[in-house]
């Protein structure tokens, strides 16, 4: 038997919205509307606000090839006669003399003793230590200060040797301590024999000027008592003198920096 196909119920399309009304001067688009784009500034690039803080904290020095202040704020009081440094006084000398073709000298200033510097040499040198108990022996000076040697009548294993100096005429005073070195001349019969001491004495730069003046007496300390030496009653006293001396030619373009 054949049956007749079963009729498919079809729902009608619905109704179409109301077209919308375009305004001729408004144009519509298919793309997005548009959003403002927030550009951040990056965290390691400061501000203007903090560049100019940064320039105003900012110091400027002025330095030469060695990297020293070649600017020094200095407030002169009245009277006060300023004082130009050595190295600056050189580099000028040194420019006026290149300039005229001469020939470059330095003025070196030193200390000189005012009395012999090799006292051990004189003949009546042991029996001034045996009389005294300490004398000065030997001095020598040099670019690095001031060293010289000391002999002591050996009295005691434990001594102690003293150098006091003064730059000022003794409104103030340094002590140094000397060190043993050896043992001196041998005693004869019963009398002790002597020990040896070295001292250094620090020369500050400023120091050296002519004219000026440094004093120094010896104190030998042992078994409770105090000898000394101090030339007589006149102190040991050197002076600052100053030499010149020729700088070849083939140094004179190496002195860059003096000092």
């Amino acid at each position: 038997l054949s049956r007749s196909p079963v009729p498919v119920l079809i729902r009608p399309p619905g109704p179409r919205p109301p077209s919308l009304k375009q305004d001729s001067n408004v144009s519509v688009t298919a793309d997005p509307p548009t959003k403002t784009i927030m550009r951040r500034r990056a965290r390691s690039l400061p501000s203007p606000a903090e560049r100019r803080r940064e320039l105003r904290s900012q110091q400027v020095r002025f330095v030469d090839s060695l990297g020293l202040d070649l600017e020094e704020v200095k407030v002169f009081k009245v009277q006060e006669r300023p004082l130009i440094p050595q190295h600056v006084m050189f580099r000028l000398l040194m420019s006026s003399e290149r300039a005229f073709g001469k020939s470059l000298e330095l003025s070196l200033p030193h200390f000189k003793p005012c009395f012999p510097e090799n006292l051990g040499a004189q003949a009546d040198f042991l029996p001034r230590v045996r009389a005294q108990a300490v004398c000065l022996e030997h001095i020598v000076c040099s670019e690095l200060g001031i060293a010289g040697t000391i002999q002591v009548l050996n009295l005691d294993y434990e001594k102690k040797v003293t150098v006091h100096y003064s730059f000022t005429n003794w409104r103030t005073s340094t002590d140094t301590a000397a060190s043993w070195v050896s043992s001196g001349a041998e005693g004869e019969r019963d009398a002790p024999g002597t020990d040896v001491f070295r001292f250094r004495l620090p020369v500050p730069p400023f120091i050296l000027l002519p004219g000026a003046l440094l004093e120094f007496a010896i104190c030998y300390h042992v078994k409770g008592s105090n000898y000394w030496d101090n030339n007589n009653g006149c102190n040991y006293k050197l002076t600052c003198h100053s030499y010149k001396v020729t700088v070849p030619r083939e140094c004179e373009d190496s002195m860059l920096h003096f000092t």
